[in-house]
């Protein structure tokens, strides 16, 4: 189904932490669209309130709240922006009786199930969850080499090896991270982020050169849980000694992206975004990727 843009104030905004929603508003803004804002209280910034003269807070949990303020404001269009972390979801969640009701029809107890019943609710309602990168378009990067520094030959061989073991965890949605060295896996990326993997890849990995092969899903939702580089994590990979970086072209967003590849240009880290991939083959192998 086509996105409609308009100018109309019929969109609003789910707003986790980081980034990402203040990106969100200040691209609907340049369009001439004023974005009404479900900011939740236990992840989102204080400071979306500067930039959302509609907004309103709700506790984790509150989906029938959540629903009732976008009715309130007219909203038939919502973006779902910013983190909720995964332990938050499954352990400091207090549901109320609609999300209750939605946790315990759940077959699998995963992110991703938990998302998409809330997007068919929200459906349900009048609501349609449209693709979370709708106005942030220029952040996804084409494929080819991004940095001033193409990978070596060493760290494009990781990578390869890397986008495959990535891959194959980011299907059975465990994480979508891994950390790479001499075509060995250090560190895989379970429910503590990017940055805190890279951090354990190089305790575990103690002074070697590491790879960061960061994927979307083989049926990556662009509605949410898209994956983002940010300027942290260029900090991070060179405190850590993480030389190169493998990432989905078209479906990663770089955060300040000119700020970004400058880092990574200045720290002398390679960059390459990969054609992503959509599903699985029977035989195991990737359908879509590129690794020249």
């Amino acid at each position: 189904m086509t996105t409609n843009i308009s100018s109309s104030k019929s969109w609003g905004l789910i707003a986790g932490n980081g980034r990402f929603p203040f990106l969100v508003l200040e691209g609907a803004r340049s369009q001439g669209i004023d974005m009404a804002v479900i900011a939740i209280r236990e992840e989102a910034d204080p400071e979306l309130a500067a930039l959302a003269p509609r907004l309103h807070w709700v506790s984790l949990g509150e989906l029938s709240r959540t629903i009732d303020l976008l009715h309130q404001d007219g909203v038939t269009q919502a973006v779902m922006a910013g983190q909720v972390k995964h332990n938050k979801i499954f352990s400091a969640i207090r549901p109320d009786w609609k999300l209750a009701k939605l946790l315990f029809a759940l077959r699998e107890k995963n992110t991703d199930s938990l998302i998409g019943a809330v997007a068919k609710v929200l459906e349900d309602e009048g609501i349609r969850l449209v693709d979370s990168t709708v106005f942030l378009k220029p952040l996804l990067p084409e494929a080819g080499v991004l940095t001033r520094r193409a990978p070596s030959e060493e760290e494009s061989a990781d990578m390869v090896y890397g986008l495959d073991v990535a891959r194959n965890i980011a299907a059975m949605d465990v994480g979508q991270t891994v950390v790479v060295s001499s075509q060995a896996c250090v560190a895989v990326e379970a429910m503590e982020g990017t940055d805190e993997t890279i951090v354990r890849a190089a305790r575990i990995a103690a002074g070697k050169s590491l790879v960061v092969v960061k994927v979307s899903k083989p049926k990556q939702d662009m509605r949410f849980d898209v994956p983002v580089v940010g300027l942290p994590t260029i900090a991070t990979m060179k405190t850590c000694g993480a030389t190169a970086l493998a990432i989905d072209a078209q479906r990663t967003l770089l955060f300040d992206r000119e700020a970004l590849i400058a880092a990574a240009n200045e720290a002398g880290i390679a960059m390459q975004a990969f054609p992503a991939v959509t599903v699985a083959e029977p035989n195991g192998a990737w359908q879509g990727i590129d690794k020249k």
